[in-house]
């Protein structure tokens, strides 16, 4: 299973990267609006730390001939990008001229089954959906996981399905379970997800009797 972290922070892609545990990144124009500056000299520099990663760079143009356009210029930026467009009915005409034209797609926004099946069809690399905000409307996001995950293996579609709108660990542990191909987290979910306080406490209790022992020297 891949991990992305979900941020245009080049700071913490940089740290995390080095650490062979990040296989890619996916931002948004918030996080892009977030972190200010160019936004295009941003997402160069993200596909430079990960080029051997998948980095998602989401259109911003609504009407769908200017998302076609723009979808085509954010692909041509780097090999490692793949265009985020959302799982509205209005683009699917473009999303399909997209995916024949060989732009990698993640199909974000992505918040029921037959939507999935819908884009899977259609032939898009990725398919997002957003666990967290579907948790919100009072559904069971990681169920609908779950269900992309049988209905891809089920019908043997080559979409990847990559689990986004993750809110904690437990989140994230659930959609690990649930079969995703791919899970993108914030990096503060990320961290935590590293840890454990029966980790921190067994490395004390080692320490404390290592001390006991006296020695100077080991080995």
């Amino acid at each position: 299973m891949k991990i992305f972290l979900d941020t245009a922070n080049i700071g913490l892609i940089k740290r995390w990267a080095q650490t062979g545990l990040i296989d890619g990144v996916t931002t948004n124009p918030t996080h892009l609006s977030k972190e200010g500056g160019n936004p295009t000299q941003t997402v160069l520099t993200i596909c430079d730390i990960l080029p051997l990663g998948t980095i998602s760079v989401e259109i911003t143009e609504t009407d769908p001939e200017s998302v076609y356009l723009q979808a085509r210029k954010i692909a041509a930026l780097s090999d490692n990008i793949a265009v985020k467009v959302p799982c509205h009915a209005k683009y699917y005409t473009i999303i399909k001229k997209l995916v024949e034209e060989g732009i990698t797609l993640n199909i974000t926004l992505v918040f029921s089954l037959a939507q999935g099946l819908m884009m899977a069809k259609l032939g898009v690399d990725y398919i997002s959906p957003f666990v967290g905000r579907l948790d919100d409307k009072g559904a069971d996001g990681v169920e609908v996981v779950r269900q992309l995950r049988h209905m891809l293996d089920w019908y043997g579609f080559e979409t990847q399905l990559l689990a986004a709108s993750i809110r904690d660990t437990a989140h994230l542990e659930r959609v690990i379970l649930a079969g995703t191909d791919i899970a993108t987290v914030p990096t503060t979910v990320f961290e935590q997800s590293l840890e454990h306080p029966l980790t921190d406490a067994g490395m004390e209790q080692f320490l404390t009797d290592w001390k006991k022992l006296n020695v100077s020297h080991f080995p």
